[in-house]
């Protein structure tokens, strides 16, 4: 059974122009795996926060289904079973931190006797402990987001949906709370992640799906999807003639760095060697062969900017 299964999801908007419609999502298809962090990436409009809302039952889908935890999203029974940590959350500024999580543990019906308990373990957890007793009205961004973080696994949630949680938190906050995502999928729980933080996304995510305008651009491991398996960098031990090299290769691209580097495109295993041979025969010692990659961001411009070109 898969967390989350999304089948030709669609979504339409009316406006309040006469005959106007705005395509949210456009036939959208997904799979989430149980255990994983999956990472959801687009540019603002692109559909991410109308798919969360339907995924949660706060808006209605035009056409499609999806299934959460193997019910169908009409399910109310399932919302147990979920947190939720919204963008720009807000709670109220005379709550203290106990007083917060105590009222979304009321709201989640947890136990009123491992309230408590609970509290204290996930303000420990969220590196909160100390603040217990403070006000909201006295946080920081980044103490927000730490307990938003909190309230969204008040109920012990097998699924987690997390829109922007690191947001406002300082790169050592940051590092803590990509600690305790880890854990909690560790612990067999999926966290389902929306975030413009694509360097975060890149460090904590099992799997990633890029979408714009409502469609699915590209989904795949992060490994998968950074690395370019033809593409590959060949360092050399020594100093080479340039243009006697490059007379070597017929319909090979080589591009020459800087520091005796070589950035090499090939079709197969087969001719990645054959350079190699060649490199050897011009009496060129190899340092090292490595696969090239890219960031998630780079691959990320280069599908919105594909696409945008495409919609022109």
């Amino acid at each position: 059974m898969n967390a989350i299964e999304v089948n030709q999801l669609t979504k339409i908007y009316k406006t309040s122009k006469k005959n106007i419609e705005v395509t949210a999502l456009n036939n959208f298809s997904l799979i989430v795996k149980k255990g994983e962090i999956f990472g959801l990436l687009g540019p603002n409009g692109a559909g991410k926060t109308t798919l969360i809302k339907i995924l949660l039952g706060i808006v209605f889908p035009t056409s499609g289904s999806a299934t959460i935890l193997g019910s169908p999203i009409s399910d109310f029974r399932i919302k147990q079973k979920i947190g939720f940590l919204p963008e720009n959350h807000k709670f109220p500024n005379y709550l203290t931190a106990e007083q917060t999580l105590k009222y979304f543990a009321q709201l989640s019906n947890v136990e009123i006797k491992n309230v408590g308990l609970q509290i204290d373990k996930l303000l420990e957890l969220v590196k909160m402990t100390k603040w217990k007793k403070t006000k909201i009205s006295k946080f920081s961004k980044g103490m927000m987001q730490r307990l938003g973080l909190a309230q969204a696994m008040m109920n012990n949630p097998e699924l987690i949906f997390l829109d922007e949680p690191t947001d406002g938190v300082d790169p050592i906050g940051r590092k803590e709370i990509r600690d305790v995502l880890n854990d909690l999928k560790n612990s067999g729980t999926t966290i389902f992640l929306n975030s413009h933080l694509l360097s975060e996304v890149e460090l904590v995510s099992d799997r990633v799906a890029i979408m714009n305008s409502g469609k699915l651009l590209k989904e795949g491991t992060v490994e998968d999807l950074t690395t370019s398996k033809e593409s590959y960098i060949i360092e050399t031990a020594s100093n080479f003639d340039n243009n006697l090299l490059l007379e070597s290769f017929d319909n090979i691209s080589i591009k020459l760095d800087p520091a005796n580097k070589l950035n090499v495109n090939v079709k197969d295993n087969l001719e990645l060697n054959f350079v190699i041979d060649k490199i050897r025969k011009a009496g060129v010692n190899i340092k090292t062969i490595s696969i090239q990659k890219h960031s998630l961001e780079e691959l990320f411009m280069s599908l919105i900017n594909d696409e945008r070109r495409g919609e022109k």
